[in-house]
């Protein structure tokens, strides 16, 4: 059986991002961010989805031994089950709510 695809983004999901991005840096790892992969690789094929250069991004996984749960890396979106990431807005169908929504929107570090 094949696995479903997740997207997870980087910046802001499984490192430590503030919201002050460097270019040629990306921040440490969150705690708790390699065993959360670890157990969504059990069930999910999983890509990094970054906006960053892929070539720092592998750099950044293979430096905090987390390469081994993606199957990629990407800066393109890919069909998939789902995409984790702290920049966005669930459609539930009603663009009121949506217009609402992002009205309203906190990264939710900034909280």
């Amino acid at each position: 059986m094949r696995k479903k695809t997740l997207m997870i983004d980087l910046d802001g999901v499984l490192n430590t991002y503030n919201g002050l991005y460097e270019e040629n840096y990306i921040s440490p790892i969150r705690e708790g961010a390699a065993e959360f992969l670890k157990t969504l690789s059990g069930k999910f094929s999983l890509v990094l989805f970054t906006s960053r250069d892929t070539g720092l991004a592998q750099k950044w996984i293979d430096e905090h031994n987390v390469g081994r749960y993606f199957a990629g890396i990407t800066n393109v979106k890919k069909p998939s089950y789902l995409i984790i990431d702290d920049r966005c807005v669930r459609f539930n169908g009603d663009f009121s709510a949506l217009l609402e929504d992002i009205n309203n929107f906190r990264v939710w570090y900034k909280d």
